[in-house]
């Protein structure tokens, strides 16, 4: 029997250990492990994870597979902590909302007989915990693979397995311009949330405002309900990133702040049809079946192995994406396109 450890049993790491369950998969147990203790309960009670493990060391030791689901900035000492405990030919992988502090924290205190697999699977909902997760919340979404320079073929079938179970899109990015993206598409949108709730609830007549709040503000304020610690971690690792696109919100809010000086109105009526054209093109993109809507990048990696983690598990996408990778290392030029 292989074993599956999952550390850090919240919203994520319960919904990967639901959805794992939900695959029936033969021969393979699921540990889970949380500093919470309430959470590593509600987790086994919901059948998250086959047995809880309260020490983090016994948890991975004779793991074939670590999924580390804890906030940003808990990876770091979980990596510590983990790695003389890891056997040889152990596969960790993480869910962390940035890449290149992870990549280079797991550079730092991973052996070389262990392969990483940097991972974030871009779904969440507004309630967290292990009471809030769900067996679908990955199915249909993006999920970004960043392998590090010692990922073996092994290591990527078993994380293209483990993306293909969950019902999952994989992306292959660079860590460097995973972070300059999702600060863009999700960073930014958690910062300008927060500075929303921020600058309207300090008013002096909030209370009274609060009234009129319906669906617009809630919607738009939605990811100012995440975990705090969550949040403080994307900002302090990817800070550099999210001011580049804080500077260029900022322009563009100062923009219409002069275009709504501007009696005449058709500029502004111009700058909010663009913007309209702009979310319609996105929606329908987003709409789109999976093989139009994503473009898998193939990243330049290392040396390759030959077994498969997850047996025969692997869709006809996922053995595509996984040939595409493995053409990549030996250098051969990607078949051009159909037109």
């Amino acid at each position: 029997m292989q074993k599956i450890t999952i550390v850090g049993l919240g919203l994520i790491g319960a919904s990967l250990g639901l959805a794992l369950k939900q695959a029936n998969l033969s021969n393979i147990e699921l540990v889970g492990n949380d500093i919470n203790s309430n959470n590593a309960s509600r987790a086994h009670k919901r059948r998250a994870v086959d047995r809880v493990e309260g020490r983090l060391e016994r948890a991975v030791q004779g793991a074939s597979l670590v999924i580390i689901a804890t906030p940003v900035l808990a990876i770091r000492e979980v990596l510590s902590q983990i790695a003389p405990h890891l056997p040889e030919g152990c596969i960790v992988t993480d869910t962390g909302s940035t890449k290149s502090e992870v990549m280079a924290w797991a550079r730092e205190f991973l052996p070389e007989s262990v392969s990483f697999v940097g991972g974030h699977p871009m779904a969440g909902k507004e309630e967290s915990g292990p009471d809030a997760a769900d067996a679908n919340l990955f199915r249909g979404c993006v999920y970004n693979i960043v392998p590090s320079i010692n990922a073996t073929e092994t290591a990527m079938r078993s994380i293209l397995g483990l993306v293909d179970l969950v019902g999952a899109r994989p992306f292959f990015v660079d860590a460097r311009e995973h972070d300059g993206m999702v600060a863009a598409v999700s960073h930014l949108p958690l910062v300008a949330s927060v500075a929303l709730v921020d600058a309207v609830s300090g008013a002096r007549n909030w209370r009274e405002m609060s009234r009129l709040a319906a669906t617009g503000f809630r919607d738009t304020t939605r990811l100012a309900s995440g975990d705090p610690v969550m949040s403080l971690g994307i900002c302090l690792t990817n800070g550099e990133s999210i001011s580049h696109w804080i500077d260029q919100l900022i322009e563009s809010l100062q923009k219409y702040r002069d275009l709504l000086s501007n009696t005449d109105g058709k500029e502004l009526q111009d700058s909010l049809a663009r913007a309209w054209e702009a979310r319609q093109r996105w929606i329908e993109e987003a709409q789109a079946p999976p093989q139009e809507a994503i473009k898998v990048e193939v990243p330049k990696a290392s040396e390759l192995a030959s077994t498969l983690f997850f047996g025969e598990s692997l869709t006809k996408r996922g053995e595509q994406v996984l040939k595409r990778w493995q053409e990549s290392q030996r250098g051969e030029p990607e078949p051009e396109p159909k037109r």
